[in-house]
């Protein structure tokens, strides 16, 4: 294998690769990074069993040469030095070359390293998914319903089955549901849907990880799916993740029917004052902060008996129903109003024990709901 490419390009894709390695791992090898050097192009592979991320450098990109090949083949590179080594590089382009017993030479202008590589044969395979029935997403599209839903996961293993985030397809929309038993966010979106309803659970983890290397778009995303993975495959990235097993709960049980309480506020002014009155909560250790309503006038408030209190006004734009005074942990609303993107935010409360549900104003198709927080 011998090649001449340019620095920038390698360096994105064993970016891309690293979110898929870990040094946590009991298969010493999965904490290599593979490449391997085709007729048309590089092919990058970073694997920890559970996320599998595969990109491709062409040889040729809109009439620019990206990579010189001058012989195929493959080799395994440890993955985080190779990663320092080639940051490091002096020039614009890298030469990269396999010997004998996988000794790999690097060199960039008057730097030359030289690293043992293992064979890549030994490189565990990618998994097997069917390519010939999927499905296709907007990248934008897609990265949103990652940022409003997978904030919502648990953080913990005590039910691994909250760690995902549940995907529906069926009856001509898509919905999206992750929970930790503390609070709970849902997106529809109307989705071309097949005959085979999908319901599958992955990782929030794994959602995190595909969401950070898209690349914001007009292009879309392919998506198929097989009992135990899903594959998103983009331009040049595949990105595979294993599948949680088990049954999701049903989250639909879990949204009030009825309203007493109804308030509009606006999204920003609302995110900064709870923002605010999180500074003393921070101290408490029920993080609490107290929303006490009064027909148009909201009042925030927070007190940590070690610290002090703080209080603060602001003014609902809208209000129906019963007046209320309830408290919650300031942390879930502020990760839930920093999904909205609408000027206001609408609150509906069903009684001071009970969840509450955010939603953006203008945007019907996300849910958030959050359970209030018992205090004295």
């Amino acid at each position: 294998m011998k090649i001449i490419i340019q620095r920038d390009r390698l360096i994105q894709g064993v970016n891309d690769c690293l979110r898929a390695i870990t040094s946590r791992t009991t298969l010493a090898i999965l904490t290599n990074i593979k490449l391997s050097v085709e007729k048309n192009g590089l092919i990058l592979t970073g694997s920890d069993s559970d996320i599998s991320i595969e990109t491709f450098i062409p040889a040729e990109e809109a009439g620019d040469e990206i990579i010189e090949i001058k012989q195929t083949g493959s080799i395994c590179l440890k993955a985080s030095l190779f990663s320092e080594i080639i940051k490091k590089l002096p020039q614009d382009t890298v030469e990269l070359e396999v010997k004998e017993n996988y000794l790999t030479t690097i060199k960039s202008g008057k730097s030359e390293f030289k690293i043992n590589g293992l064979n890549a044969n030994d490189y565990p395979q990618l998994p097997t998914v069917e390519k010939d029935n999927g499905y296709s997403i907007p990248v934008d599209l897609l990265k949103t319903i990652i940022k409003q839903t997978v904030y919502a996961v648990a953080t913990t293993e005590t039910r691994p089955i909250l760690t995902g985030v549940n995907w529906v397809i069926e009856d001509g929309k898509l919905t999206c549901a992750a929970t930790d038993s503390h609070r709970l966010s849902k997106k529809v979106i109307p989705f071309i849907t097949k005959e085979q309803k999908i319901n599958i659970i992955i990782p929030g983890k794994s959602l995190e990880e595909l969401s950070k290397i898209l690349i914001d778009s007009a292009e879309s995303v392919e998506i198929f799916f097989t009992k135990n993975q899903v594959l998103f495959k983009s331009k040049n990235i595949m990105f595979y993740s294993r599948l949680l097993e088990g049954i999701y709960p049903d989250i639909e049980r879990l949204i009030p029917p009825d309203t007493k309480t109804t308030i509009v506020l606006n999204t920003k002014d609302f995110l900064k004052s709870i923002d605010r009155a999180s500074i003393l909560a921070r101290e408490n250790r029920t993080n609490t902060v107290l929303f006490t309503s009064n027909n148009e006038m909201i009042e925030i408030s927070s007190f940590t008996p070690e610290v002090g209190n703080v209080v603060e006004d602001i003014q609902a734009s809208q209000f129906n129903g019963e007046n209320l005074k309830i408290s919650f942990n300031a942390r879930y609303v502020i990760d839930a109003l920093r999904t909205i993107d609408d000027e206001e935010t609408i609150i509906r409360f069903t009684g001071i024990m009970r969840p509450f549900v955010l939603k953006g104003a203008g945007d019907d198709s996300i849910t958030q709901l959050i359970l209030p927080v018992r205090t004295v």
